[in-house]
């Protein structure tokens, strides 16, 4: 599933006009630089204020677009990115429907801001990602449980680029310092796990389609 979101570049992020939370910030960045998982801080738009180098390692390989780029807006890049999939496993179920539940609570807590209606309207403009987000979406929240959506503690399939570690899975880990979350920001790392290689099943081929498996196909 890939989805071509139009739109205009968002606008950059000004910087904090305090010294003190700049300095923080940069403080910050160091430590998260320190980390050996990827990890990045974004605010309630799930624009990108901060990353590490493991999350430039993963994600390094993507193309580029004009407004779905990892180290920009990170729901953007998973719901938009037509290289998302190649990194994300299970990119459909594992990855766009948790986001999407979530963009959905950020538009119920901040109707009005203008970064998350840009979103909204990109989603309206694609038919599929209209169709998964006000059909498929809720039905599949009343599959899994609302516990499904959650990021912190959620483990999900990984295809990192680093031949070392492969086929994957990583834990998010939800991991926000008081200071931090008086920015409204919020502090995610994925937590690579080990996994053990399981022998190759023949099986039905993977499907490729572009529609969401929670959306009825068009007859």
């Amino acid at each position: 599933m890939a989805f071509q979101a139009g739109g205009q570049r968002p606008a950059p992020r000004p910087a904090p006009a305090n010294p003190e939370v700049q300095a923080y910030l940069q403080d910050y960045a160091a430590l998260l630089d320190a980390v050996p998982h990827p990890s990045l801080v974004v605010d309630h738009r799930w624009d990108v204020v901060l990353v590490n180098g493991a999350f430039r390692s993963l994600f390094g390989g993507a193309g580029p677009h004009p407004t779905a780029m990892p180290a920009d807006n990170f729901l953007r890049y998973v719901l938009f990115h037509p290289d998302a999939s190649a990194v994300l496993g299970e990119h459909e179920s594992s990855w766009c429907l948790p986001m999407l539940a979530h963009f959905a609570a950020a538009v119920e807590r901040h109707g009005h801001d203008h970064g998350l209606q840009a979103i909204r309207r990109d989603i309206a403009e694609d038919p599929i990602m209209e169709a998964a987000y006000r059909q498929g979406l809720p039905h599949w929240v009343r599959a899994v449980g609302r516990k499904a959506v959650e990021h912190d503690g959620a483990v999900r399939p990984l295809r990192h680029p680093d031949p070392r570690w492969g086929a994957t899975e990583c834990r998010i880990v939800v991991e926000t310092p008081g200071s931090l979350a008086a920015l409204g920001y919020t502090r995610l790392t994925l937590v690579l796990r080990e996994t053990r290689r399981a022998p190759h099943r023949r099986g039905r081929p993977r499907r490729t389609g572009s529609h969401l498996r929670v959306v009825a196909a068009s007859d």
